[in-house]
């Protein structure tokens, strides 16, 4: 599988191309901003995007989903319950001194326990609210994309509207941690961690 990280945006929110070898099908998990970035990097790689993939609705993990869908036709997805942010990004961030291009409407929905399928590779959809009401984690062999569910050595922040600190708390512990210690943990922003790792060293979940 190939695997490429793009920081993005005045947050510098992690996007990542997740990408299969033999067929070069790929998904676009989180384009938060620089759709242009995105698509050389994809370009380079010769890979073309089947999936559009947000992990939650906020407007530093989303707000390039309208050039990428214009320019992929790629199918756009997210859970039902963040979906009502995709409308309102330009507002949300302008309460961050900065703007962001608001989202077309999602193309289909992630669930808990669908499986997205590109190429030879398969993501299953782990539902984690807590940082979001529709806040998801992606699931391949040996990586989790974790959006703002978790962090190295941090979690999401829940203070935001739909955050809840004890339900989050309670699916990383419930929904995460029973995943294999060498799993490698892609969060949306920051470095790559581990489950072992943030099991044993995370401050919030020892």
């Amino acid at each position: 599988m190939i695997i490429e990280k793009r920081e993005v945006g005045p947050i510098m929110a992690n996007c990542y191309i997740l990408g299969c070898e033999e067929t070069r099908e790929a998904v676009v998990i989180d384009p938060g901003a620089e759709a242009d970035v995105i698509l050389t990097n994809l370009a380079s790689l010769k890979l073309k995007v089947k999936y559009i993939l947000n992990t939650h609705g906020h407007f530093d993990h989303v707000g390039a989903n309208r050039k990428m869908k214009d320019a992929t036709q790629a199918t756009l997805m997210i859970h039902e319950a963040d979906e009502p942010m995709l409308a309102d990004l330009n507002k949300a961030a302008s309460s961050f001194g900065l703007s962001a291009e608001n989202s077309p409407k999602a193309d289909a929905y992630l669930n808990e326990g669908d499986e997205i399928t590109f190429g030879n590779i398969t993501l299953s959809v782990i539902h984690t609210p807590g940082h979001s009401l529709g806040g998801i984690c992606l699931y391949t062999q040996g990586h989790v994309f974790v959006g703002d569910t978790l962090f190295a050595g941090s979690i999401g922040r829940t203070d935001l509207p739909g955050g809840d600190y004890q339900q989050l708390i309670d699916n990383i512990r419930q929904k995460l941690f029973p995943l294999s210690d060498d799993t490698i943990v892609h969060p949306g922003h920051g470095p790559d961690s581990s489950i072992g790792r943030e099991k044993q060293s995370n401050p919030f979940l020892r």
